[in-house]
């Protein structure tokens, strides 16, 4: 398609009347049009105004049709055919907000802008006409498909030696109640260092029989391989991984362990007690992971007995990764 030289002249005197924030609207609008006539124009058979024995139709007027982008609302026209139809491919048949505005209206709804605002934030961004309670639960029920393929994507194409599993309670709204539910997520490791996200579920709790469910869930998406599993000390989740995940070390986290540690500790001292542990993590192989941790443990003990007592009866667990290579140990 080209636009001749009138019409290029046409525009130019538009755009010199036109702000320079309402030009690239102005332009772009033109544009569009000129992409609908020529379509049409091909469908036809015939330019418009034009007498060819080849036309397989005839215009019949036109009708008004609002495209919303970035750029701001473009008012085209859409021909329309005394016979047949006509529709612009490069159009969809509802009103189309380009994938800018799409990702802000799946943004603002994840997290949870009511339709009302999400109409406001919309104009705010140029769209003058906004965008419906309607259309905005169509353009995120397409979020509804692509978490559902992700979600439920085989997981037998790779392996995954590590697995951290852990959980988090959000607000959500079941049945028109708002109520608190446990979501839970499996992020695997594979032996490159690649990180994943393998799964996630949302439950009433973090029970074992949730967590077990899960679990299961996994392997039937054909995970396979796991060697380590690393979470926090939840009893239900640890009956769940010896009994799905069979074979598999656990591995107490770190992180919980130290958030229980520090909770037995002044305030004004937790710094330290935690730069201390930390260097138990530090070390370069198996013998001087051991070493460190005794001495620490025997270290904290002297002003903490309790510490102490809960370190030496954590040891198996926390230090279950000096079973694997070093050269994993930054992962896991």
């Amino acid at each position: 398609m080209a636009i001749d030289q009138s019409a290029l002249l046409d525009l130019l005197a538009a755009l010199k009347d036109t702000d320079v924030s309402d030009r690239i609207r102005v332009a772009t609008e033109r544009l569009y049009q000129e992409l609908i006539d020529a379509e049409a124009s091909q469908v036809i058979g015939a330019d418009r105004w034009e007498r060819v024995e080849g036309r397989t139709a005839q215009r019949n007027g036109s009708r008004a049709r609002t495209l919303t982008t970035t750029t701001g609302d473009l008012d085209l026209r859409i021909p329309k055919l005394r016979t047949g139809s006509f529709f612009p491919s490069l159009l969809e048949r509802r009103r189309r907000v380009d994938q800018a505005l799409f990702a802000v209206v799946m943004e603002a709804y994840l997290h949870g802008v009511s339709t009302r605002k999400v109409d406001d934030l919309v104009k705010a961004l140029g769209a003058d006409t906004g965008i419906s309670k309607s259309e905005v639960s169509r353009i995120c029920a397409g979020l509804d498909e692509q978490v559902g393929a992700f979600r439920d994507r085989s997981l037998a194409d790779a392996s995954f030696p590590y697995m951290f599993v852990d959980a988090t309670y959000c607000k959500a709204r079941v049945a028109s109640k708002v109520i608190s539910q446990a979501v839970v997520i499996a992020t695997g490791v594979r032996l490159d260092g690649h990180r994943e996200v393998l799964g996630f579920d949302i439950g009433d709790s973090e029970n074992g029989a949730f967590w077990t469910a899960f679990l299961r869930s996994l392997k039937a998406r054909g995970l396979t391989g796991v060697q380590l599993v690393v979470s926090d000390a939840h009893e239900g989740l640890k009956t769940a991984i010896g009994s799905v995940l069979i074979g598999t070390t656990w591995q107490r986290c770190r992180v919980h362990f130290m958030r229980n540690i520090l909770a037995q500790v002044p305030k004004g001292n937790q710094e330290m007690v935690a730069a201390a542990i930390r260097t138990v993590f530090a070390q370069p192989d198996a013998d001087h992971v051991t070493e460190q941790f005794d001495v620490i443990a025997s270290m904290l003990g002297r002003s903490n007995p309790k510490v102490e007592a809960m370190m030496h009866h954590a040891k198996d667990d926390l230090l279950a990764f000096t079973g694997f290579p070093t050269q994993h140990w930054k992962k896991i």
